[in-house]
């Protein structure tokens, strides 16, 4: 090395080299607009993508929807019981997905998934607004949850991880 100056290598038409007087190898690339060199970002980008991976640890354990129960129009709302502070706190659609379940009337009807290709009793948007359809009679779930597991069954709903649910009855 030439007295702690960086050493120049010239690859051909690979990445220039540099040789640092610490012995480690700068790979240095130009910028073909502004012709200034930099220094090879994969290493900084995986290091942030690991970062932002870890989290805090925080997870959603349990939904828990209001009104529990709510006669043909009503806005619900999502309270999730979290695994750290703070907890429990009022979810946003960007925390859930909201969805119309079964009939409460149909044969082993649970309030664990969404009605998949089917005509559904209500509709719920985003917020939690749900709304009877005109030709259905009876009960439904109304459900609130995240980490949807979509269905092997293409008719089929998707079940959440975690999820809460009311029912709306249409008269």
């Amino acid at each position: 090395m030439d007295g702690g100056r960086r050493i120049n290598i010239v690859t051909g038409n690979l990445p220039r080299v540099d040789l640092h007087p610490t012995g480690i190898k700068l790979f240095v690339r130009r910028c073909i607009v502004t012709g200034l060199r930099s220094i090879s970002v994969g290493p900084l980008v995986l290091l942030s993508l690991a970062t932002l991976s870890c989290g805090s640890g925080r997870q959603l354990q349990s939904v828990k929807l209001d009104p529990p129960a709510a006669n043909s129009q009503a806005q619900f709302t999502a309270t999730g019981t979290f695994s750290k502070p703070p907890s429990p706190v009022t979810l946003t659609n960007k925390d859930v997905t909201w969805c119309v379940g079964e009939l409460t009337s149909a044969p082993n009807a649970t309030p664990t998934a969404c009605v998949g290709n089917v005509a559904p009793f209500a509709t719920v948007d985003q917020n939690g607004m749900a709304q009877c359809s005109a030709t259905t009679h009876g009960s439904g779930y109304i459900l609130a949850g995240a980490s949807p597991m979509i269905s092997m069954n293409p008719d089929g709903g998707s079940q959440f991880k975690v999820s809460g649910y009311a029912t709306l009855t249409c008269p």
